[in-house]
């Protein structure tokens, strides 16, 4: 089974000069963590998660992955939140993301996802964007093509 017989199409995208805060009401309205970012070509140029909203909070990569409690004051980090909101998603999308061709076999997509930690990423060809897959995706595809006749 290939990553195009599996893969959403239609996502939603942002622009590179969308407002961080346009892209999060997107994001959570619709309970996704992550959606690509494109150019007037369709292009695809970049990649913003909710986790990148959440880095420019932290002084410093390390402070967001080690537990550094009693020498942050958390609140007054918080309070930095409306000025990302305020940027442009340029600024903090992550250029040039890794992608899968829509000839991928699902299994070779997941296991590289699973080796990366994505739970899901952009489907490519070209440059272009056609759309994303994720775990849930693969998994059902595996579950309606073989597992629902298993007994």
């Amino acid at each position: 089974m290939l990553v195009q017989e599996v893969m959403s199409t239609g996502v939603v995208t942002a622009f590179p000069t969308d407002s961080v805060r346009s892209v999060v009401i997107k994001m959570l309205s619709r309970h996704y963590g992550a959606v690509p970012v494109i150019d007037e070509h369709l292009n695809l140029i970049g990649l913003v998660a909710l986790r990148d909203v959440m880095l420019p909070l932290f002084p410093n990569f390390g402070d967001y992955i080690h537990d550094n409690v009693h020498s942050r004051d958390f609140t007054e980090m918080e309070e930095g939140y409306p000025d990302i909101l305020r940027k442009k998603i340029e600024s903090i999308m992550s250029k040039n993301p890794l992608t899968v061709s829509p000839n991928t076999p699902i299994l070779e997509a997941a296991s590289f996802m699973g080796r990366k930690h994505f739970r899901r990423i952009p489907v490519a060809e070209n440059g272009k964007l056609l759309g994303m897959i994720s775990i849930g995706d693969i998994n059902r595809g595996l579950f309606f093509q073989r597992g629902f006749l298993a007994q």
